[in-house]
């Protein structure tokens, strides 16, 4: 099962290196991938967007997925080259015309791939704004001449690769419009007969694992924001096959359907509202978000 853990991502959503298979730290691209549940001409899809740095610069990928998790569109946009700091595409997705636009000309970044602020990234189908990203959210809507979809999207899914000797550290939130966390991971496996494993999450160690060599891999529960988060590990590669480099850490956390139904506005047309509650809690009962972090040992 646990090598089985990553899986939640599709393969064909976005075409990155396939970092989390590589041989060695330095094939490993600096990448975050993001899924987005969203609503669609009434029905559901994930939204995938995905950020990347290399010495070759910056992409910025976005895929449309059907329920199958087969691929069903996708675009590739490389913003710091000329003019595409801004700019819009078309694609056919569900029977229905998207238009995808991007301002990336005022965007900050940190260490990541990731834009900080000043930017918007968003998907409009028929006026309305399924999917956006940053924080010129005015600037967004009078750009697309379009108003907010009457159902949020859902922030369900995270990937990203993190780099570090002994100290792997990133920003991290557990929920759908949570708190803003610091999380650190420290294992120093060099030359130690017996390695331990921490993890922190605002500085404050939340787990630790010893005798690691035999529990290489393995999950917890921790509490994180009054929710049960479940930690899995697998940090084989770190411990015995030094020439991958990576260990795979996921942390994830399922809504209870009554909080998922909170947060939906009262009025979606984009809804069944003729089914019953019970059917429509069992489908959202298994929402939930996952966060994967890839993490790779620095030479």
């Amino acid at each position: 099962m646990m090598r089985d853990f990553p899986a939640c991502f599709g393969e064909n959503a976005v075409q990155v290196s396939d970092s989390s298979s590589s041989g060695a730290c330095k094939l490993a691209q600096n990448l975050i991938t993001c899924v987005y549940q969203c609503r669609l001409r009434g029905r559901s899809c994930s939204i995938t967007v995905s950020w990347s740095k290399n010495l070759m610069g910056q992409t910025l990928g976005i895929g449309i997925e059907d329920p199958g998790n087969q691929c069903i569109c996708k675009v590739d946009i490389k913003p710091w080259l000329f003019s595409k700091r801004k700019g819009s595409k078309s694609l056919e997705a569900y029977s229905s015309k998207l238009d995808i636009y991007w301002d990336l000309s005022s965007a900050k970044f940190g260490s990541g791939p990731e834009p900080l602020e000043g930017f918007y990234v968003c998907v409009v189908s028929d006026r309305q704004m399924i999917l956006l990203l940053g924080d010129l959210r005015k600037e967004a809507l009078k750009k697309t001449n379009s108003h907010p979809s009457p159902s949020n999207p859902v922030f369900v899914a995270k990937r990203e690769n993190i780099f570090g000797k002994r100290m792997f550290g990133t920003k991290a939130q557990f929920c759908d419009n949570g708190k803003i966390h610091d999380l650190a991971i420290e294992c120093d496996a060099t030359g130690v007969s017996d390695p331990c494993l921490f993890i922190r999450i605002d500085c404050k160690t939340v787990m630790q694992v010893k005798r690691l060599r035999w529990k290489f891999r393995g999950n917890h529960t921790i509490m994180v924001d009054d929710l049960a988060v479940d930690v899995y590990w697998d940090v084989h590669n770190w411990l015995f096959d030094t020439s991958s480099g990576n260990a795979v850490f996921m942390f994830k956390t399922s809504f209870s359907a009554e909080k998922l139904w909170a947060s939906q506005p009262i009025a979606d047309p984009n809804l069944d509202w003729s089914s019953s509650s019970q059917r429509i809690g069992d489908k959202l009962q298994g929402l939930g978000f996952s966060l994967i972090l890839y993490a790779w040992k620095n030479e």
